[in-house]
């Protein structure tokens, strides 16, 4: 006679709150995928398609009633524009992969008197995110950055931020700046005019690139000599 066999104990069910943590767990991982799926996305799409509008665009439009922006090609953007601008807000475009380590320290010296963000950050911030100072934007800002520099070439990151950049309330892109304050498309910029648009940056709405105050004024001789320096030692190599 066959031996009976012992009847195997029923495994007694999980307690609910491991199962509550492991199901959070789940979702939140799933959550991490899809957005870094989402951004993924859209950082291949924006490397060779121009981005619409953005969360900023948005916001002032619906707060002025409209905004100006006009997408032009890289080459209807007068080069010495593209030159003034790096000159102006990050000369070590060239040299960096996102983030401009030695600027980054010497903010943190200064305790945060001065920026240390690059041009690629702005980009990233202007593109895919939001205007503000929390942590979440930051830290998608420093997972994005990295990202978009390896998929992005450094003329293609230059290209978007000359398009989307505020040069006076309302006014987005060096068309649409170089209209607004000049009457002149943005190919025929003089090496004066682009320099005073840079030299509004960053903070368009409380300067102006046609009725220039003296700080102005002097910020933009700045920029004209640093706009020559860099396309004499090399600086603007990876763009031009």
């Amino acid at each position: 006679m066959a031996a009976r066999k012992k009847p195997q104990p029923v495994p007694e069910p999980l307690p609910e709150k491991p199962r509550l943590l492991r199901r959070l767990r789940t979702w939140a991982a799933r959550g991490i995928l899809g957005l870094a799926a989402f951004y993924a996305v859209l950082i291949l799409l924006f490397s060779f398609l121009p981005p619409p509008i953005n969360f900023y665009q948005l916001q002032e439009s619906w707060r002025l009633g409209g905004i100006e922006k006009d997408w032009v090609g890289w080459d209807d953007i007068a080069p010495v524009m593209a030159r003034s601008v790096v000159a102006a807000e990050d000369a070590n475009f060239c040299l960096h992969w996102g983030f401009d380590m030695a600027a980054i320290r010497d903010a943190i010296e200064d305790g945060g008197a001065r920026g240390a963000s690059t041009l690629s950050q702005q980009v990233v911030k202007n593109t895919f995110l939001w205007h503000g100072r929390s942590y979440a934007r930051k830290a998608l800002e420093a997972a994005l950055t990295p990202a978009m520099e390896l998929f992005w070439s450094k003329r293609r990151i230059l290209h978007v931020y000359l398009n989307t950049a505020e040069f006076a309330e309302g006014i987005f892109g060096v068309q649409a700046a170089a209209q607004h304050h000049f009457g002149v498309d943005a190919h025929d910029l003089s090496a004066l005019q682009a320099a005073r648009l840079a030299a509004v940056l960053p903070d368009p709405q409380g300067r102006s690139a046609s009725e220039p105050s003296s700080f102005v004024r002097k910020r933009t001789r700045a920029i004209m000599a640093g706009a020559e320096t860099i396309a004499t030692d090399g600086r603007a190599g990876c763009f031009e």
